[in-house]
């Protein structure tokens, strides 16, 4: 990075404004609330996490935590679409 940059003064051509997709500072700093538990897993699945874990410089219980609410919000929407289509189903018929 040791050569310099020449900036000239050329039109930009077409310009394309994105919606701001960040999350607020309120959204950041926001903390779900957690229950402790106690849970024996196998050895090569903790094994996996920590290393998965280190390549990402997070903590190990971090990644199964989010494993799991990704997993528990995927089952909530298909029940929340099953029940719906069933709904939908005996109203039709």
């Amino acid at each position: 990075m040791s050569t310099k940059i020449k900036y000239t003064d050329e039109p930009l051509g077409e310009i394309k404004i994105i919606p701001d997709f960040l999350p607020s500072p309120a959204e950041l700093a926001f903390r779900e609330e957690s229950v402790k538990v106690t849970i024996s897993l196998s050895k090569k699945s903790i094994e996996f996490f920590k290393s998965e874990a280190s390549k990402y410089h997070t903590q190990y219980q971090r990644m199964i935590r989010q494993l799991l609410d990704t997993y528990a919000d995927a089952q909530s929407e298909q029940r929340t679409t099953r029940s719906t289509g069933r709904a939908k189903k005996l109203r039709a018929g």
